[in-house]
């Protein structure tokens, strides 16, 4: 099947819609390194949409009726947010679900130490990753820290011009002779990962240190944060590329950035909801943590969180019993948002071109995602996916189908096959991106854009 790019449709000033949506999409990356900025200002902006905390709809038994919007945080890291529709929440809601989890460099709980006079951090690597990347890269820390009197101290140290970087040296090329003879995957060990954050020891006259370069550390996290040794074992502290998102491309048609993996859905769902009001089913946009490492713990698209606040918003809808939340879930719709990966012209030997997505041909379906023999997917209906295409082609979005690269090449999933698990109708909907899981992703512009309108045709006309 021949699939236009999706440029050629737009001209003027549908262009500028585009390239505008594409600068809003951009600053969020830029802002949001983190699941807990992505929280925040998600909440903040859906507040200025008119989004109401649910937990002080439950606080002050006020109730829901359709058009209402309501907001649910979880610890912080997760988010889902509702839009009351006409039809009974038992009929079933529509559904988009993506995750603000990105690969990443986390501090161990103890990070600290001095070796040839260098100050360093350890760090225990998030998700999969191609170690070698990683380094001799500028970095910036991003986190919280909670004293035990409970204060929380945000880190954000690296994104702004007058901040230092922090970084993970390697070996230079004069005397990486056996490193280069390893494995790909053994050339950066994960031990090795260590985060180079001073060099200079304390001022003479001051207490003699046996380790005085990171005594300095120390003493520079106490004058300007507040922050003790101890108070690292219960710190949340990320360490991410440094720097904002880019327009990639002479023609300026990509956008280069840390987080594409998932934010680049993430964005769009969320703003889908905004621009849909009176939806006739209730829209709901989940954003969820630890997708990267197996969508386990309470943030985690296996917890019972989402399943929770269907209840809670039922029951502020007067409307609640445990049948009837078994059936909201069970005939609800939805749409899986995450990556698929794009075709790469310098790697084609792991594509089937037919099969695969390319960069500029719209939002991809991927019926199914898994390794082998479709091991760990969700295996879309046929009869979900023709009305999926029917609201698509009405609405005059692009889309194209794919599969993660050639049978036997490799695979990967999402938190498709977890909402499965209600038995309702779900396939993934995302967006094509080259270097996947890279310190820097690429994604187009336009393929965001038509992920943006192929999220509001699913809320509105499915």
């Amino acid at each position: 099947m021949d699939i236009k790019n999706a440029w050629i449709k737009y001209r003027g000033n549908d262009r500028e819609k585009v390239l505008d949506f594409a600068e809003g999409y951009k600053n969020f990356l830029s802002a949001c390194k983190t699941e807990r900025e992505c929280v925040d200002r998600i909440i903040g902006e859906a507040r200025e949409q008119g989004y109401l905390d649910l937990e002080e709809v439950i606080r002050t038994g006020a109730s829901l009726k359709p058009g209402d919007k309501v907001y649910a945080n979880n610890m912080g890291k997760a988010l889902a947010l509702f839009q009351i529709g006409k039809k009974p929440l038992e009929h079933g809601m529509r559904i988009l679900g993506a995750h603000i989890d990105s690969p990443r460099l986390d501090l161990k709980q103890n990070p600290l130490y001095e070796e040839g006079e260098q100050a360093l951090w350890e760090t225990h690597y998030y998700g999969g990753v191609k170690k070698y990347q990683w380094v001799t890269l500028p970095m910036a820390v991003h986190g919280i820290v909670v004293k035990k009197d409970g204060t929380r101290i945000a880190l954000n140290i690296g994104e702004h011009e007058e901040d230092p970087v922090v970084g993970i040296s390697d070996l230079l090329i004069h005397l990486s002779g056996k490193q280069l003879a390893k494995k790909g995957n053994e050339v950066i060990e994960g031990e090795d990962l260590n985060v180079l954050v001073g060099s200079c020891p304390v001022s003479e006259g001051e207490d003699e240190e046996k380790e005085p370069v990171k005594a300095r550390v120390l003493q520079i996290l106490k004058e300007t944060y507040e922050i003790e040794e101890d108070d690292f074992l219960s710190a949340e502290i990320e360490i991410v590329p440094a720097g904002r998102a880019r327009d990639c491309g002479l023609d300026r048609s990509m956008i280069m950035a840390y987080g594409h993996d998932d934010r680049v859905c993430a964005y769009p769902s969320y703003q889908a909801m905004f621009r849909v009001n009176e939806p006739e089913y209730t829209s709901v946009c989940l954003l969820v943590d630890k997708e990267e490492i197996g969508s386990v713990g309470a943030t985690g698209m296996q917890s019972r969180f989402f399943e929770n606040m269907v209840a809670e918003v039922m029951n502020a809808a007067g409307d609640y019993s445990e049948l009837k939340v078994r059936r909201a879930l069970s005939r609800s719709r939805m749409l899986s948002s995450d990556v698929s990966a794009a075709f790469d012209p310098n790697y084609p030997q792991v594509m089937e071109k037919k099969n695969a997505a390319f960069l500029g041909k719209g939002v991809v379906f991927n019926k199914y995602t898994g390794a082998r023999g479709k091991s760990g997917s969700n295996d879309a209906n046929a009869e979900y996916l023709g009305s999926l295409r029917k609201v698509m082609d009405d609405n005059q979005v692009t889309f194209q189908t794919a599969e993660l690269g050639k049978v036997d090449q490799g695979g990967g999933g999402t938190i498709a096959y977890i909402l499965a698990n209600y038995n309702m109708e779900v396939i993934d909907c995302g967006v094509a991106v080259l270097n996947m899981h890279a310190p820097w992703e690429i994604a187009s512009k336009v393929d965001i854009y038509e992920a943006y309108r192929g999220y509001q045709a699913f809320l509105r006309d499915m």
